[in-house]
């Protein structure tokens, strides 16, 4: 197989990722660089930056991210993060996408680079539903400018859909679905219509939900949810 694929399924990153990498001459086969686009196979012994890597069968979690955790493998400051969620022995496993620190709901982690890279990329425009609560009350008029699109400083969203759930004089639920990932991007489109967001929770990728899944808990994704993924 392509070099860049066997580096995917070894966990290394994203086949895109990967091609930097052996550009760079990170990457040897046989102790020889290796050339973008060339062919391997299992009895190869394949390195990145000196370390011996090798295929293995790759890893997909769903996790229900509490608050106060970080996605990422480690963080500069101490904080907590999702890995610390999982058991010790789950291996290179990487978050695909983030929720801020004071976010939660649906996580995927897997050492699927290329899966993650599918679900991430701007232009495959994967849905991604969030349970957004806000101070106060709002109408559903009130909601079309974050349904064609804000300013959230210097980049205008993308046109999504959202509709009420919940309201009383103290607080209205929001169902929002977007098809981008901005940094604090929900937070900020609440913002720029004069609102401040106190939950926000991913409640569902596709049609993939959290059903069955308390706070800070996982469980493997099965075959079918695997398949389904890769074809958003």
């Amino acid at each position: 197989m392509r070099i860049n694929k066997y580096l995917a399924l070894c966990g290394v990153a994203s086949r895109r990722e990967c091609d930097r990498l052996i550009s760079e001459g990170r990457v040897e086969v046989n102790g020889r660089i290796a050339e973008v686009g060339c062919e391997v196979s299992g009895e190869d012994v394949v390195k990145v930056d000196g370390r011996e890597v090798r295929a293995q069968k790759n890893e997909y979690y769903i996790l229900n991210k509490p608050k106060g955790y970080i996605c990422s493998v480690k963080d500069e400051k101490g904080r907590k993060t999702v890995l610390d969620l999982m058991p010790e022995n789950v291996g290179r496993i990487y978050p695909v996408g983030r929720l801020d620190y004071d976010s939660e709901g649906l996580i995927i982690l897997t050492t699927d680079g290329e899966l993650a890279q599918h679900l991430t990329h701007p232009s495959n425009e994967v849905p991604k539903t969030y349970l957004v609560k806000i101070e106060g009350t709002i109408t559903e008029a009130g909601l079309n400018p974050i349904r064609s699109g804000v300013d959230i400083g210097g980049y205008v969203t993308k046109k999504c859909t959202a509709h009420i759930v919940e309201t009383n004089k103290d607080y209205t639920k929001i169902h929002v679905t977007i098809t981008e990932g901005k940094n604090r991007e929900i937070r900020r489109m609440f913002e720029a219509i004069g609102k401040n967001v106190t939950l926000l929770k991913r409640i569902r990728i596709g049609e993939l939900t959290l059903r069955g899944l308390d706070r800070g808990s996982y469980r493997k994704l099965s075959q079918q949810e695997i398949a389904y993924l890769m074809m958003l």
